[in-house]
């Protein structure tokens, strides 16, 4: 699988497959059609590509699905770059070799194509060339396994009676059948004393502990005389799947013949020794960070630049906001390492750009929350255009004070409390505050987050330059639950601070990655919390129950 080999990354958000089609093919060869495979390539170094994996060759075909899947580990703090490279293949046995035609390639990143889920681009060849009509389509699934848990509530009826002067005291055992053929078992119920027809109590179960999150799997459920030794008494046994069980429980029909093998060999008359009845099932759903993508939750990202007089005047190279045509600043530097990885999951691409702290024209006033391209709308389009109006800016404005942060914050916490009355997992936050110290109005700061903490938004605040930030960890939840002025607590823990000064000589890949990593789980929180589904699963959740965290 592609992507495992790594380093002391993080734990993967996730695992994706990729399944891979082809239209309108370049036909390569002068008798037959051409014979495709895909060969997927992730980056190596040197600014080289590597194959990682390929897929079967589809003999003469110019329109191919392929059924062979590429598994890749999804990050979602990272830039993951990917190739896809079209060849007709020569090779024998369907084996790559140097006299493959090359159909063209593509590239892209993971992130482009599981917000897409389902993507379609048209396939280049060397130079930038369009290879005729040639596309490739692919198509994201989320494989990580961890998508809920199940109530069961089971109960038997006419039982057979195993003691001589009593009732048997029945319990119930679980099992899932394992790749190897062994058995596993996954649950085991209380004994009811005395009773042949008892009913157990309810039980909860995760779908991974159940049946390896595979609803096919095979289930198998053993029902037993309790014995004080230990010799329990086999009653007899049924055969099942998850998958099974739900469409019985669905059509009222969750029942199942508890039979004994051996007196169904001896008896022909035998039909059961009881029967076992599932009286209660109820699915939740625990969604993951890559399912309220997949399902169009976009990320639409606010950045907040700092433009008090303490950055140091502009002009001047010591400055932390001073332009250098080789060496970008640290602004710079953390706006384009968050924005890149964050511009995949908007599908328009553009970014609000504020500014806070400066004295701004036509009269010269303090603003706290202006747009830096001057403009009614405060979008820019794309990275690149943050960026421009951030160095077109400079020029125009006083640097100022004091650094007050709370109304950005509100500004952004609006725009969420909008999107928060749609009732629907489409939009969520991020607002990135780059600062060069210690916020002046930290009681309304913290006012703003604890509010914010109940919207779908996430700070992230990225300390720039050399000034004592110890009394910014404060509001970054990770000691302790922040609390308002009034005592009020956060209801999630939405803000993560990093002084930049820590990952001053690391690559934007490593900040963005640091700066990034907790909000896949703030999203999830958030939509959980909230009991909201991803938008592609709203209209099916029907009997699944609300959506928590595990």
């Amino acid at each position: 699988s592609a992507g495992a080999g790594r380093g002391a990354a993080g734990p993967a958000v996730a695992r994706v497959e990729l399944r891979l089609s082809c239209r309108h093919l370049l036909d390569r060869d002068p008798l037959t059609k051409s014979d495709p495979s895909v060969a997927l390539l992730q980056p190596a170094a040197q600014g080289r590509w590597a194959q990682v994996d390929r897929t079967e060759v589809v003999r003469r075909s110019l329109n191919p699905v392929f059924s062979k899947v590429f598994t890749v580990d999804y990050y979602f703090e990272e830039v993951q770059r990917l190739r896809f490279e079209v060849y007709d293949t020569h090779g024998p046995g369907g084996l790559a070799c140097d006299g493959d035609d090359f159909l063209g390639g593509m590239e892209c990143t993971l992130g482009q194509i599981v917000a897409q889920k389902k993507m379609t681009r048209p396939l280049l060849l060397k130079l930038g060339r369009k290879a005729g009509k040639s596309t490739i389509t692919v198509i994201a699934e989320d494989i990580s396994g961890n998508n809920g848990y199940v109530e069961l509530s089971f109960q038997a009826r006419n039982l057979d009676d195993k003691d001589l002067f009593s009732k048997s005291d029945p319990f119930l055992e679980l099992f899932r059948a394992n790749e190897d053929g062994s058995e596993q078992l996954v649950y085991r119920t209380e004994v009811v004393k005395n009773n042949l027809s008892p009913v157990w109590e309810p039980f909860k179960l995760s779908l991974s502990s159940l049946c390896s999150c595979e609803e096919t799997r095979p289930l198998k459920g053993l029902v037993w005389d309790h014995d004080a030794r230990g010799k329990h008494d086999f009653i007899g046994a049924f055969s099942t799947t998850f998958e099974e069980m739900q469409a019985a429980f669905t059509q009222g029909q969750a029942q199942w013949d508890c039979v004994n093998p051996k007196y169904q060999q001896k008896k022909r008359s035998y039909k059961n020794s009881g029967v076992v009845v599932l009286a209660d099932l109820k699915l939740h759903r625990v969604h993951s960070f890559l399912d309220y993508i997949m399902g169009g939750c976009q990320i639409h990202c606010t950045v907040a630049i700092d433009f008090t007089a303490s950055n140091g005047d502009p002009r001047n190279s010591c400055s932390l906001h001073h332009i250098d045509p080789h060496q970008p600043n640290e602004y710079l530097r953390a706006l384009v390492a968050v924005g890149e990885v964050c511009q995949d999951y908007d599908s328009d691409k553009r970014f609000s750009a504020l500014g806070f702290g400066a004295r701004i024209p036509p009269n010269y006033e303090v603003s706290h929350d202006f747009a830096i391209n001057f403009s009614p709308d405060d979008e820019c389009e794309g990275i690149q255009g943050v960026v421009e109006a951030y160095q077109n800016c400079l020029p125009r404005v006083q640097l100022y004070g004091p650094t007050n942060v709370a109304p950005i914050i509100s500004k952004v916490a609006r725009m969420a409390a909008a999107e928060e009355h749609t009732g629907e997992a489409s939009q969520y936050y991020i607002l990135l505050i780059l600062t060069d110290g210690v916020v002046t109005d930290m009681a309304d700061t913290r006012e703003a987050i604890v509010r914010a903490s109940h919207l779908p938004m996430s700070i992230i605040i990225v300390g720039v330059g050399n000034a004592d930030f110890t009394d910014m960890q404060v509001l970054d939840g990770d000691d302790g639950v922040l609390r308002s002025p009034r005592g009020e607590p956060a209801l999630r823990d939405i803000v993560q601070f990093v002084p930049f000064r820590e990952l001053k000589n690391a690559s934007p890949a490593a900040l963005a990655k640091c700066v990034l990593a907790e909000v896949p789980r703030q999203v999830v929180e958030y939509y959980s919390h909230k009991e909201l589904p991803p938008r592609s699963l709203g209209t099916q959740m029907g009997e699944a129950g609300p959506s928590t965290v595990p």
